[in-house]
């Protein structure tokens, strides 16, 4: 999960194509350990930082989430990059000609970057979910049966989630509240939204995480629609997961139904509108399409069925070399038509409405693929290079780095006493300036806020008694 998937804390792996054993960890925290003690070491900078850091993890986890987080949170910068740096800039005719070029089509395609966070966070939830149950008789922690068993686990699932999320999440509301008021009045360039207006009329939508359920306009720190969706699907995946466990056919049929709906609601709309993908702005239905949950769902339901596939084979799944070349020839061959195939194409209105229902499902089966594939040991180079240590740290901040990055866009950008003139490479060296600071105060917020939460929560999570998902 970013925010997950994160969400979301950072998925980590020992560097192998296999999720390791059931057993429970040997790393497993001493149970007769100060509690006390471990609270007051969840503040402990020279601890949070070795565990930002640390390159041992998990036996029980996936490897190539680490390298999907990283490319994913990178793509995303990009995108809000160039979306700022084309305000801002006094050569915004120089748009129009950049956008003609076939290669910009993965900026504009950047939205399939949080279909793959959507994806990893129903992927983690599911299989964690699964491992857990396994090792664990919920019944005898809430010493409860029944519906009654259920409903308390459902609720400590929720809160164990909010506080998970919420004390980074506020910090970076108001951050955004006082730094955009501050530029509203003292910068040369207006705010490029509401925030000064929206934040303090309207932050408990996001607090509550059900801002996706109101106007855009009114919207505080636009870029969290990802945060309500992802937790709007947690709670129905939550459901499906607690009704799995007595009643799966039932479960997966309801899985099924949803994601069909989805799709269905979506096409309608984009008929109704006449949307054209490969014509239109990508944010143009930002209010009916891009940040609406029954218009995202798709992929999230995928990663929850791949997160049970990979539970009950213990990611050891059996291919011919037949099936492992298909795969990935097609799964590669997806990727590369949903990003480059709208390039000068002239859609009818029912193919428009197609694509635009279908396309986030079929990235997430696509990346899907890559992370079965590399779990089960058919990855090769794929497998090494999403599972690169170097990429850890990078992975384990991603939910920071998300809250972050447009805040330090932002004020880089409305800092400057006169517009940017684009020209060949202003934008990539912008982007890497940007990746790198959005880096840097992700990892302050971590250290500040994240982790002794982190810390705090695994000390009362039933996981922590299991062994299971410590590096989640």
């Amino acid at each position: 999960e970013l925010a997950t998937s994160v969400y979301t804390g950072s998925a980590a792996s020992s560097g192998g194509d296999s999720c390791g054993s059931r057993a429970p960890s040997s790393a497993s925290s001493d149970d007769d350990e100060n509690v006390w003690l471990e609270i007051l070491l969840s503040f402990s900078l020279r601890r949070n930082v070795a565990t930002i850091f640390d390159q041992s993890v998990g036996s029980d986890t996936i490897p190539t989430i680490h390298g999907l987080r990283s490319i994913s949170m990178a793509w995303v910068i990009l995108g809000h990059t160039c979306i700022v740096a084309f305000k801002y800039s006094d050569n915004m005719e120089l748009r129009g000609l950049v956008e003609k070029e076939l290669l910009f089509q993965t900026i504009l395609n950047g939205a399939f970057s949080v279909d793959t966070f959507f994806m990893i966070s129903g992927l983690l939830v599911s299989f964690l979910y699964f491992r857990t149950t396994a090792k664990l008789d919920v019944t005898k922690i809430t010493k409860m049966t029944g519906i009654r068993s259920n409903m308390l686990e459902f609720v400590g699932l929720l809160m164990y989630r909010f506080l998970r999320l919420t004390t980074p999440y506020l910090f970076s509301l108001g951050m955004v509240q006082v730094t955009m008021r501050w530029f509203y009045y003292n910068s040369v360039f207006e705010p490029p939204t509401m925030d000064h207006v929206n934040c303090p009329n309207y932050w408990w939508r996001n607090v509550l995480y059900i801002n996706t359920l109101f106007p855009v306009k009114d919207m505080c720190m636009l870029w969290s629609w990802y945060l309500a969706d992802d937790t709007q699907f947690y709670v129905l995946g939550v459901i499906l997961l607690i009704l799995a466990t007595s009643h799966l056919r039932l479960s997966a049929a309801t899985l099924v139904m949803f994601m069909v709906s989805s799709w269905c609601t979506t096409a309608y709309i984009a008929y109704s509108n006449e949307h054209m993908p490969a014509e239109d702005d990508p944010l143009a239905l930002f209010d009916k399409i891009y940040d609406k949950p029954w218009t995202r769902l798709g992929p999230y339901l995928v990663g929850m069925a791949v997160g049970w596939i990979l539970f009950k084979t213990d990611c050891k799944i059996r291919m011919s070399k037949v099936t492992v070349v298909l795969g990935w020839l097609v799964s590669l061959g997806c990727l590369l038509t949903l990003l480059y195939g709208l390039y000068g194409a002239v859609l009818d209105p029912i193919t428009a409405a197609a694509y635009s229902s279908l396309s986030h499902t079929a990235w997430a089966m696509c990346i899907s693929w890559i992370v079965i594939a590399c779990s089960c040991g058919y990855g090769g180079p794929i497998t090494r290079i999403l599972s690169w240590t170097v990429l850890y740290p990078f992975s384990r901040v991603t939910y920071c780095a998300y809250l972050v990055h447009p805040i330090v866009i932002r004020l880089l950008s409305m800092k400057m006493d006169a517009p940017l003139h684009l020209g060949a490479y202003t934008i990539f060296i912008l982007f890497l300036g940007m990746l790198f600071a959005s880096y840097l105060f992700a990892f302050v917020l971590s250290l500040a806020f994240e982790a002794p939460v982190v810390t705090m929560l695994r000390l009362i999570s039933p996981k922590r008694k299991a062994g299971v998902g410590r590096d989640q």
